[in-house]
């Protein structure tokens, strides 16, 4: 079992940053892939970014290649999202979600075992 706790959300200008964390409960944290989706008003929840149990895979959507960076910290349970440059269309609840297949790191929402309740991020222009 994981549990998934999304923070570090809030209204930001474009080209403005924002850092998401996601702390995580239960033992098979560092064992999991990791991922980070998205879902704004009337659209469907879509892929953002995902990482390898070890840290040393990653994948993200191309829409926020170049912008947007994955990464974990095994040691404190929790996964980053660091937001770059960020747009008005990048307005969205950002949820956490976990894998136990640590290897995988899926785009697909069927591919996640473990969701959290999300964070709201609101870019304005």
């Amino acid at each position: 079992q994981v549990q998934l706790v999304e923070s570090g959300g809030g209204v930001v200008r474009a080209g403005g940053s924002l850092r998401l964390s996601c702390a995580a409960s239960g033992r098979t944290f560092s064992r999991s892939a990791m991922a980070w989706f998205r879902q704004a008003p009337g659209q469907e929840r879509e892929f953002v970014a995902a990482i390898s149990w070890s840290g040393q895979s990653t994948r993200y959507a191309d829409s926020v290649k170049g912008r947007f960076t994955i990464s974990r910290d095994n040691a404190k349970y929790t996964v980053y999202l660091q937001m770059n440059s960020l747009k008005p269309e990048d307005t969205a609840v950002y949820y956490c979600a976990a894998n136990l297949e640590g290897a995988v790191i899926a785009a697909r929402l069927a591919e996640y075992d473990y969701w959290g309740q999300g964070t709201q991020v609101t870019v304005s222009s």
